[in-house]
């Protein structure tokens, strides 16, 4: 069996406000923008640059109900991992592009990890892991 995590979907307020976030602060890539007319709705999906299989589907709250969750996927805990090949560049990088970090850097086990937040709140860690885990 060959089985693998193709798309997080992560609820956002607004499809171009959070494609400016994930393109021009993370670097991620837009894969995807396509407007489905039927539902009213879009289908966008950006990804990290690299060749990791995982994307995000930013999916744009349209209930009352989802739009409670906008920021706070997780509960507060650390919602997705971004890893990396070279912390500090990263970590300068999106620094200087003015992402907040709330946990500044530190050595741990199983590599470097610093906590940053996205547009809405979520929990990320930037880590680069120096263990051997994938």
């Amino acid at each position: 069996m060959n089985q693998s995590l193709a798309y997080i979907a992560i609820v956002v307020r607004d499809y171009d406000e959070a494609i400016e976030f994930y393109v021009q602060k993370l670097g991620f890539v837009l894969v995807e923008d396509t407007y489905q007319p039927e539902q009213d709705k879009r289908w966008v999906v950006v990804k990290p640059p690299g060749d990791g299989s995982a994307s995000l589907l930013l999916a744009r709250a349209s209930t009352p109900h989802q739009q409670e969750y906008i920021g706070d996927q997780a509960g507060g805990r650390v919602f997705l991992f971004l890893r990396t090949d070279d912390f500090w560049r990263d970590y300068r990088s999106l620094m200087g592009k003015g992402v907040e970090f709330v946990r500044e850097p530190k050595d741990a086990d199983y590599g470097i990890v610093a906590v940053f937040r996205d547009l809405y709140g979520n929990l990320w860690d930037l880590v680069e892991f120096t263990d051997g885990r994938d």
